[in-house]
Formats: structure tokens, sequence, C-alpha cells
């Protein structure tokens, strides 16, 4: 399946298609084509945010908030986006079928180097807690 944003795109350019093949009546061609062209500049807007690191699946166009955070943090809650959608005749049996922009997982930490030989250390220094090398 698709996310949000990809399926609302899917609907648009199936619209497109159908201006394309002359399936619209004549006299509501322009203003379901004015219609598309909006549709894709709220779709340029409301994308994935590349500037958020701990929130990967912000929306970029809802912004953020006072203390830095996204205002929206998954793309496919965008209040924006579930509107067009609707629209587009989204219903709830959709939206939950639809993939989540997850975060990529973790990075994986590296070691820091090798472990420090621990053996010198005084017992007097070591505590009841040491897990040091003896």
């Amino acid at each position: 399946m698709t996310d949000l944003h990809g399926w609302i795109t899917q609907q648009v350019d199936h619209v497109e298609r159908l201006l394309d093949e002359n399936e619209w009546p004549p006299s509501q061609s322009e203003g379901v084509r004015l219609r598309c062209e909006a549709d894709r500049r709220i779709l340029a807007r409301h994308t994935l945010d590349p500037n958020q690191t701990a929130f990967t699946a912000a929306c970029q166009g809802c912004g953020i908030d006072s203390w830095g955070l996204p205002n929206v943090d998954n793309l496919n809650e965008c209040p924006e986006l579930l509107d067009l959608a609707h629209a587009h005749g989204l219903t709830p049996e959709i939206l939950a079928e639809l993939d989540r922009p997850e975060p990529p997982p973790p990075p994986r930490h590296k070691p820091l180097g090798p472990v420090a030989d621990t053996s010198r250390v005084p017992a007097a220094l070591r505590g009841p807690n040491w897990k040091g090398r003896p």
C-alpha cells in the first residue's frame, strides 16, 4: 500500500488521466483541472519534514510549535491532507489500510574503542560493585 500522501497523489493522478481522456464534461473540465493543481500545491507543502531528526515522519507543512516540536508528528495525521483525502473519497477503512510513515530505526552504536585495562586499579578504588577486570 502507500501512505496518505501517496494515496492522495494517486487519486489526483487518476482524475488528471480522466481529464486527458476527455472523460469529464467540458463544462466542468477547467474547474477540475484547477482543483487538481490546488491539490498538488497542498501536497507539495505537506510532505515529510526533512529538517526533523527525532520525528522523521513529521509533516513539514504543519510547522513546529514554540518548543520546536512538530505540530503533526506523523504525516498520516496531517489535518490538511486528511481534509484533502476526504474530498477524494477517503473512508475510515481506507485510512486504516494505509501505511504510516515510520521513522527509520535508531542507528546502531559502534564500540567506542578498545576496552581499557583496569587490572591495575587499586582495590581501595574499586568499590562494592566493581565490574572491571581483575
